[in-house]
């Protein structure tokens, strides 16, 4: 298995679809443990409002993990403008 990050950066004007989908998507993240290794929402300038999500998952490989991400309820929602999947590697933990 290996680590895989994903990186979404929500649509202008999306927090209220964020919010409205945000408890389906910790369901979603909720039934993919163990493998969801970190994840959270990004912040804006102002440190409170989220703007995107990043979130690292173990899968087999590049496609499992792009195939993974398609499925949170956000992605489905159309919550992101922008969207990266890329092999990790977790050199510095603490």
């Amino acid at each position: 298995m290996a680590l895989f990050v994903f990186c979404g950066l929500d649509r202008p004007g999306a927090l209220g679809l964020r919010k409205a989908t945000r408890e389906a998507h910790l369901a979603w993240v909720e039934a993919l443990r163990p493998s969801v290794r970190i994840g959270g929402p990004m912040l804006g300038e102002d440190g409170q409002t989220p703007i995107g999500s990043l979130l690292v998952v173990e899968a087999e490989t590049l496609a499992e993990a792009t195939s993974i991400f398609a499925s949170d309820p956000y992605a489905l929602a159309g919550l992101w403008a922008e969207t990266s999947v890329r092999p990790f590697n977790w050199l510095i933990r603490h």
